[in-house]
């Protein structure tokens, strides 16, 4: 393999041997290449999605062996619940779950805060629950959070989306108050990265607006210093320094991936 998860490998070979990380939303985009890059640095992932068939296609393209798919719905707080008490001893858990549809905030209903708040913030606090008194026993935890640059800048046309991130961000904080001090909790802000989501949030923004896609992209694009879309082996970099023994001081912290799109300090 080449790139970042192959060949171009920014880490120590094998640094995060003997370690087990759970990756949520593992089929696709950043929770994909964030399962790669755990794996090629030597950990055993468990790939957790709602696609069995995209999930045995990651599990065949992992470095290493020992891997494992978990097809859950994260929606399904209490499936969640049942399945991560069975899981045993996991020290690093990737929180990332699909982002909702665009669209202005006053035009959502009141239901439509319901799955995404489920899958994201409900399914987070849930394993925190049952995993975080295992990691403090293996005196090691690391939990990464994928959530947006929105959470300092909110971003026009996905209201319900900052909403959602925005209480994730808070509870991230506090719960880097209250962890036992072998445990690290830390969020990603990814930028417009080159997945799926993307292209269809642009279609959502696009239906919801009267803008073309091609407009929407056209504005996301100026907004950005380095021209381009991410590549989500580059944010997934940035989700496994974050699992290592060497960023244990780092805390709370919420690390932009965004090419430099945001102004805020």
């Amino acid at each position: 393999m080449t790139g970042l998860a192959g060949d171009d490998f920014p880490f120590a070979e094998n640094v995060l041997a003997g370690r087990t990380a759970l990756v949520c939303g593992a089929s696709k985009g950043i929770g994909r290449a964030s399962a790669l890059m755990l794996a090629r640095a030597g950990a055993r992932v468990i790939a957790c999605a709602r696609s069995a068939e995209e999930l045995e296609t990651l599990l065949d393209e992992m470095h290493g062996s020992g891997h494992s798919m978990l097809v859950l719905d994260l929606e399904d707080v209490e499936a969640v619940r049942e399945t991560v008490l069975g899981l045993g001893m996991v020290e690093i858990v990737v929180n990332n779950a699909g982002g909702p549809p665009g669209g202005p905030l006053l035009g959502n209903k009141l239901d439509e805060f319901e799955g995404p708040f489920a899958r994201h913030l409900h399914a987070a606090h849930t394993i925190a629950q049952i995993l975080s008194p295992r990691m403090e026993e293996l005196g090691y935890g690391r939990f990464v959070n994928i959530i947006s640059t929105s959470v300092r800048e909110p971003i026009d046309n996905i209201g319900l989306s900052n909403t959602l991130r925005g209480a994730m961000a808070s509870w991230s904080k506090s719960l880097s108050r209250e962890l036992p001090s072998c445990i690290t909790i830390n969020n990603i802000l990814p930028g417009f990265t080159d997945t799926d989501r993307l292209g269809s949030l642009a279609g959502s923004i696009s239906d919801k607006t009267g803008k073309s896609v091609e407009e929407v992209r056209t504005a996301w694009m100026d907004s950005v210093p380095i021209q381009r879309l991410i590549d989500p082996l580059e944010t997934a970099a940035a989700v496994t320094y974050l699992c290592l023994p060497s960023s244990s001081a780092i805390r709370g912290v919420s690390l932009a991936v965004d090419g430099g799109r945001m102004r805020s300090i």
